[in-house]
């Protein structure tokens, strides 16, 4: 069951998946291209709403219906990207919060149960190396990613011995509609290295295929993380001399534009 799959990661997810000879269950809030990629792929497309509390618990029956009865796998993908800093309106704040955090804890609420009662289940989060490190330009998405990280932490640790594994996807650049349309913080942080969708859909296969929690297919990022830990004031001053060229790009071009993408 992959959110967002109608294009990206998402989309690529699924192909991959259904190479593997998994049924999949494709998710998008574009009806066509849920269904193109489903089409695609001989999968079953189930368009509609994967953050509401509502449309979760239905997104999750129609699923298990169409898988059968069970889901053993779910990939909560679907994210937006809101512009802005703490002047962003609260709409922004409050939908990013919803579908970067909040669709992953309803997915799990709605999945556990069944899982710790057969002792397996599989959850994976795209997380995005902003939940890692960071963002500029997009503190909503920035500090939903944090806790979309934090909360996939949580499920890790509080589950593996009962047979639930979790993996948390934290790539940086890829070439995706979010990214195209990330403007000059983009052209800064994320296109420099941007990587493929179908990359990160390996990097994934390749942590399901060691159990490993954290999916970077950015390595670098790993690096990053690290001594972000190790010395926060050097990672601080790091990003903030990005942070002034970023200013110094938008003032020439006339200032930022706000907008929310949706992935």
């Amino acid at each position: 069951m992959v959110t967002g799959a109608g294009a990206g990661i998402g989309a690529a997810l699924a192909r991959r998946f259904a190479a593997l000879g998994a049924r999949v269950v494709v998710n998008d809030l574009d009806a066509d291209a849920a269904h193109a990629v489903a089409g695609e792929i001989g999968g079953t497309a189930v368009p509609g709403d994967a953050a509401g509390e509502q449309g979760v618990a239905e997104l999750i029956e129609r699923s298990r219906a169409a898988l059968g009865g069970r889901i053993d796998v779910y990939c909560a993908n679907a994210g937006i990207a809101a512009k802005g800093g703490a002047d962003a309106p609260e709409d922004a704040w409050s939908a990013s919060w919803d579908v970067n955090v909040m669709a992953h804890v309803r997915a799990a609420r709605a999945l556990l149960p069944e899982w710790l009662e057969r002792g397996g289940g599989r959850f994976v989060s795209t997380v995005s190396a902003a939940g890692l490190l960071t963002m500029v330009g997009t503190a909503p998405y920035s500090v939903t990613k944090h806790a979309a990280h934090a909360f996939a932490e949580w499920l890790s640790l509080t589950y593996r011995h009962r047979g639930v594994s979790v993996h948390a996807i934290c790539p940086q650049g890829v070439r995706t509609r979010m990214v195209e349309e990330s403007g000059a913080a983009g052209d800064l942080v994320l296109r420099p290295t941007a990587i493929s969708p179908e990359a990160v859909a390996d990097a994934l296969l390749d942590a399901v295929a060691e159990n490993r929690f954290l999916v970077l297919p950015h390595p670098e990022v790993g690096q990053m993380y690290a001594g972000r830990a190790a010395d926060p004031e050097r990672w601080l001053r790091g990003m903030n001399k990005v942070q002034r060229a970023l200013e110094a790009v938008e003032r020439e071009a006339g200032g930022p534009a706000g907008q929310q993408t949706r992935a």
